[in-house]
């Protein structure tokens, strides 16, 4: 590059540099908003109820049957693809059926039939509201 097309050396921190109060005041001001409404200040703000465990359950499974459907491969174990163990059984039974299905009357059919499945074996699951037994009480 010639003379006067390129930056010295350092310019272009002490740009960044000269330009980071601004963008800091304006972040803590966007920011400051949201706090306060999230500590509950009286702004009005409600916290979000969490999904009911047969929809978390169906929105989980339901996810990774599509994905392991279209031929992605697993993500490490159960736990980390964010499921319980019971949730991950019934990923498996409802994937198998899925690709048979796949097989015999193609991916459509499957996809309702898996949309299905999830959806009756979570609310089964969770019909009495979530496990209330052994380890997990």
């Amino acid at each position: 590059m010639g003379r006067g097309q390129a930056l010295w050396p350092g310019a272009a921190r002490r740009l960044l540099l000269s330009a980071l109060p601004a963008v800091t005041a304006v972040t803590v001001a966007a920011c400051g908003n949201s706090v306060d409404q999230a500590a509950g200040s009286g702004t009005g703000a409600t916290t979000p109820k969490p999904p009911a465990p047969e929809e978390a359950c169906v929105s989980g499974v339901g996810h990774w049957a599509r994905a392991l459907l279209d031929g992605a491969e697993p993500y490490g174990d159960y736990q980390s693809m964010g499921l319980s163990n019971r949730q991950y059984d019934i990923l498996r039974e409802v994937v198998a059926a899925a690709r048979e299905a796949a097989r015999e009357q193609g991916t459509r059919r499957a996809r309702e039939l898996m949309a299905r499945q999830v959806r009756e074996a979570c609310e089964k699951e969770y019909a009495d509201g979530g496990p209330r037994e052994g380890a997990w009480r």
